[in-house]
Formats: C-alpha cells, sequence, structure tokens
C-alpha cells in the first residue's frame, strides 16, 4: 500500500487538477454578475439516503479555491443519511463558494455512492471471517477519492497502483513461461533492486494452486474465477502458509456463499466501477 504521504500528495494533485479543468481562466458566469465583495452561504443538502463521503476531501477543496470560507459540518464521512439531511455550512466569498461548488459535489456524489455500495457489501458479510477489497478499476484521475470512499464504507483498499505491490495474473504467467518461473523471476527482481513489495498470484484451477504453493514468499493466492467447491477445496489447500482471495463475477447474491468457503477477502472491482452518483446539492442559504 501507498504511505500517508503519497496518499496525501495523490489528494493535492486531484484537487488542484479538478480546478483547473473546471475554473480554466475563471468562472465567467460568477465573475459576470457577482461582485467581488458579496458574501455568501450555503449548504450541503442530501436528496437521497445512503452513507455519507467525502466531507473531509470538500473542505481540502474549499480551502485550496479560497482559504478564508468557513465550514460549520454536521455530518462527518461514514454517517448513514437521509433525505433532507444537511451536512454542513459553507461561508464566504459567494465567487468563492461557487467556484468550489460543482467539484465539491461531483466528488462527494462519487464517493457517497462508493461508500453506500461499500457499507451493503460489508453489511453482506457480516458475521464472517471475510473482508471487502476494492481493486484498479477506478475512474482515471480519481483513484486516491474512490479508495478513500471505499475505505469510509468499511471496505478496505486492494493496491493503490502498479508500484505498491506485485500481483502475477494470467497474462503475467504466460508471458513468464508459467507460474513457478513467474514466481521465481519476480522474487529476483524485488531481491536486485532493494524493493520489499508483497506478491499476490492468480491461479485459475487448483492445479495451478497446488503449484503456487510449491514456491515460498507468496502473500496472498487470487482464487479467480472458481465455484463454491473448487473455493473451498481451494482454501484447505492453502491452509494457514497465504492469505486467500475470491474474485471474478462475485456480485450481491454469490458473495455470502464465497465468503463462507473461508477466503480471507473478497474483491470486487463493481464497488468502484458501477455506482450511480448519490443525489446531493450545494444550495444557497
Amino acid at each position: 500500500m501507498i504511505t500517508d504521504e503519497q496518499f496525501q500528495n495523490e489528494i493535492k494533485i486531484l484537487i488542484a487538477n479538478a480546478i483547473r479543468e473546471d475554473v480554466g481562466s475563471g468562472d465567467y458566469s460568477s465573475l459576470a454578475c457577482i461582485p467581488s465583495n458579496a458574501m455568501g452561504k450555503a449548504k450541503l443538502l442530501v436528496k437521497e439516503d445512503g452513507i455519507i463521503a467525502g466531507v473531509a476531501l470538500a473542505k481540502m477543496v474549499f480551502e485550496y479555491v479560497d482559504p478564508a470560507m468557513q465550514i460549520e459540518t454536521f455530518i462527518e464521512d461514514g454517517t448513514s443519511v437521509k433525505k433532507g439531511d444537511v451536512v454542513f455550512h459553507v461561508s464566504g466569498s459567494s465567487q468563492s463558494i461557487l467556484k468550489s461548488e460543482r467539484v465539491v459535489l461531483n466528488t462527494m456524489q462519487r464517493m457517497s455512492a462508493i461508500a453506500t455500495k461499500t457499507n451493503s457489501y460489508v453489511q453482506l458479510l457480516k458475521g464472517t471471517n471475510t473482508k471487502i477489497l476494492d481493486t484498479r478499476k477506478t475512474t482515471p484521475g480519481f483513484r486516491v477519492a474512490e479508495k478513500w470512499a471505499v475505505t469510509i464504507g468499511g471496505g478496505e483498499n486492494h493496491r493503490f497502483a502498479l508500484y505498491d505491490m506485485v500481483m502475477l495474473k494470467d497474462n503475467h504467467i504466460d508471458f513468464a513461461g508459467g507460474i513457478t518461473l513467474a514466481i521465481a523471476k519476480t522474487q529476483a527482481y524485488l531481491k536486485e533492486n532493494n524493493l520489499d513489495l508483497k506478491i499476490i498470484v492468480e491461479a485459475r484451477d487448483l492445479k495451478e494452486i497446488e503449484e503456487i504453493l510449491k514456491s515460498e514468499g507468496v502473500h496472498r493466492i487470487l482464487i479467480d474465477n472458481f465455484n463454491y467447491e473448487d473455493t473451498r477445496t481451494a482454501v484447505a489447500l492453502i491452509g494457514t502458509k497465504c492469505q486467500t482471495e475470491s474474485s471474478g463475477n462475485i456480485n450481491e447474491e454469490t458473495m455470502r456463499q464465497y465468503a463462507e468457503c473461508g477466503v480471507n477477502y473478497i474483491s470486487s472491482g463493481a464497488l468502484t466501477h458501477s455506482v450511480y452518483n448519490m443525489d446531493l446539492s450545494l444550495k444557497a442559504i
């Protein structure tokens, strides 16, 4: 996983790019009709039930646009909200509020949708020892916010990118000449380059599970697109030698059954690639 310093840097990059993209050379709608010294106040209104996320990030956006803006927070990240709830008030320059509005809403709407979906998966797994993970199937340029939203919803982050964990998937294995060779080459590369990275290896069938287990130093085996029976067999074969993760076409209807097979983790791309933004608005008061 990335460090907290790297995470914070990714957030700064996201905010700067989002404002650059939206504001460009100027918010001419506001500049044209609102005096520069006009002061205003607005509320973040919830228009749909769910889990709120992005409050902390919204504060960072406001701070970036205009440090003089004041935020009064009523509901924190990770809280269950209902239609009609008010999350915060923002006050300050009317031009600054309007300049921030779309980035704040786009960010919070998507993060809240992801947190809500993640929380629903967490509830489905309640009572098992299985945790829900996200993937790298995220919106380009918005990954850090989406992964943050997963944790707000009660899930855990998989690797952030290609550089903070090694995952040997089917194509890596085939291009490298097989599982054993792929693992050996990877371990040699990490040692030569003084890289302390965990290794995950994907298995497509039970035979590949058995081959992976012959190598030492594998952190987790990705049990990909297995049925329930083979998943249980794989978990039994692996035992405590390394962690286990199920993935591949797992949904709300099947998730609980896979968890009951005994895997440590279930990863789901749907947490970030198949959500509809939660309805929120910023209204002048």
